[in-house]
């Protein structure tokens, strides 16, 4: 038997709250000393527990106890919807949380000012260093010429869509820029990359066998980190979750995943993105 005071300690629920939950009888002491003070086992202390899990969900007392007191109550399942809907508020609040680091480093995420014509021009020269010798012959037997080539990149940099999707990417414009002007085209850069994004997709495919939604989760992280790495990303947060809707809406890239990772590989991994953000419909 624990007194009032220990499970006040143990739980961090206070001494005030306890003997309001006994006034309205939501959680009554297991007994009464003959001095009068409340005692409560570990069944008492169990069903606090199951209390503290409602309160967190911003659930009222009086919904609670009719809950609790209902004749069909299910303890087992009703700690599966409790996890099931922190978790979903735990999902939503890394979106945020990530939000608010980009605010704190600066990043304005509601800047979309577009590319000008001197960031256009920058980025396609830099494109153009990074080609090679072949690359170089086979965009003048696609495009005709070399300032052909620039002149259909310039209208893909000016596109309003476009802009949009980089801008927020990036957070920013001059983020987006930067981060064009800092690649390198290395290809065995992008190969050690590549296989880093192999090694989590893999994982993801272990998650859907096992059912496991920890080893998910983690993997939505590594995913993240990845995709940070190779674009040069502060935040993941938009990229991944664009790549959900294409795992969801484009048959092609979900077939080609699904051929590489298993079936249904693609909607697992769409689902696991959507539910770490919290934006799971």
């Amino acid at each position: 038997m624990k007194t009032v005071k220990d499970v006040s300690e143990i739980t961090g629920v206070s001494i005030r709250t306890l003997r309001y939950y006994d006034e309205i009888e939501l959680l009554k002491p297991t007994k009464l000393t003959e001095a009068g003070y409340r005692q409560y086992d570990d069944k008492a202390l169990e069903k606090l527990q199951e209390i503290m899990f409602f309160r967190e969900l911003e659930i009222p007392l009086i919904d609670i106890k009719k809950i609790m007191d209902n004749p069909n109550y299910d303890k087992e399942q009703i700690l599966l919807t409790q996890k099931s809907l922190l978790e979903h508020k735990r999902n939503r609040l890394n979106g945020i949380i990530e939000l608010i680091n980009d605010v704190m480093k600066g990043v304005n995420t509601m800047n979309f000012e577009a590319f000008n014509d001197e960031d256009v021009k920058k980025i396609i020269d830099h494109s153009l260093e990074l080609q090679g010798k072949d690359s170089m012959k086979a965009i003048i037997n696609k495009f005709g010429s070399v300032d052909d080539y620039r002149t259909f990149l310039a209208q893909n940099l000016k596109d309003e869509k476009l802009n949009a999707h980089m801008i927020k990417m990036y957070g920013s414009k001059d983020k987006a820029l930067e981060a064009s002007l800092k690649s390198t085209g290395n290809e065995e850069e992008l190969k050690k990359q590549q296989d880093k994004i192999d090694k989590t997709y893999k994982q993801f495919s272990l998650a859907k066998e096992t059912g496991n939604t920890d080893i998910a989760m983690e993997a939505v992280e590594k995913l993240a980190e990845n995709y940070k790495a190779m674009f040069g990303l502060d935040n993941a947060r938009y990229i991944l979750l664009e790549l959900a809707n294409d795992y969801l809406h484009h048959s092609k890239l979900t077939e080609a995943t699904d051929k590489q990772y298993g079936i249904g590989t693609t909607g697992y991994i769409a689902q696991a993105i959507q539910e770490y953000y919290g934006v799971l419909n």
